[in-house]
């Protein structure tokens, strides 16, 4: 099992920047995809960015892509998720997400472990 803590969001204006992390616990990190979601007030929770367990493969959801950065450090069972260009519709709750399959992917049924999110406002 793996438990997973968000830590990192805040308050931005629109065009700052915020990094996000996601540390895991345990020792199994490097055997899992892991993925970042999003969840804004009254919407449900979409897509953001994945990557695989060996950080060859990265996925990011059109809204994000060439703004929003995932990357990973296996030795720190740790992963991130670089924002930049932040605009207030990226506003949401950011919750990173664990997976056992073999690829990463968009939808979060290939996730198994979730965490409790961290808030993310930005303010135009």
């Amino acid at each position: 099992q793996v438990q997973l803590v968000e830590s990192g969001g805040g308050l931005v204006q629109a065009g700052g920047s915020l990094r996000l992390s996601c540390a895991a616990s345990g020792r199994t990190f490097n055997t899992y995809n892991m993925g970042w979601f999003r969840q804004a007030p009254g919407k449900e929770r979409e897509f953001v960015a994945a990557i695989s367990r060996n950080p060859g493969i990265t996925l990011h959801s059109d809204s994000v892509k060439g703004r929003f950065t995932i990357s990973r450090d296996n030795a720190k069972n740790t992963v991130y998720l670089q924002m930049d260009s932040l605009k207030p519709e990226d506003t949401a709750v950011y919750y990173c997400a664990a997976g056992s399959g073999p690829i990463p992917g968009t939808y979060r049924g290939r996730y198994d472990y979730w965490g409790q999110g961290t808030q993310v406002t930005v303010s135009s």
